[in-house]
């Protein structure tokens, strides 16, 4: 069963990086673009919106909401645009994956603006 999940996951990251070469590719519309740009950011974001920390709520994200993501950016995208990106992903996929600073920080930002919102109602009910 490990090694089911593990290959499920294999495919799951090469799918992520073909939505990153298709994303760069001109014959990828303008709207698909845009959807796997924002999957992709936050699957290579290192910072995740739920903290796996966090019991089954944490993991939720990575089980549920990048593979339905994947699935329905690949949906928007041509054929021969995949067949392409998956053998450019093949290739990337031995360097390792980049990593997205810039919406780990907006990530951050919003658990930030969470905390002090949820500070403020607390010293408003208390005080």
């Amino acid at each position: 069963m490990f090694e089911k999940i593990k290959k499920w996951a294999k495919q799951l990251k090469r799918k992520v990086f073909v939505l990153y070469f298709a994303y760069k590719d001109t014959r990828t519309p303008w709207y698909a673009k845009i959807f796997a740009l924002c999957v992709v950011a936050y699957a290579f974001s290192p910072i995740d919106l739920i903290p796996d920390f966090i019991p089954v709520l944490g993991y939720l994200d990575d089980v549920i909401l990048i593979p339905l993501g994947v699935a329905l950016a690949l949906k928007m995208i041509p054929e021969s645009v995949i067949r392409q990106c998956t053998v450019q992903a093949e290739e990337r996929q031995k360097n390792g994956k980049p990593k997205n600073w810039l919406v780990g920080s907006l990530i951050i930002l919003v658990w930030v603006a969470v905390f002090l919102w949820i500070s403020l109602a607390a010293y408003r009910y208390f005080v």
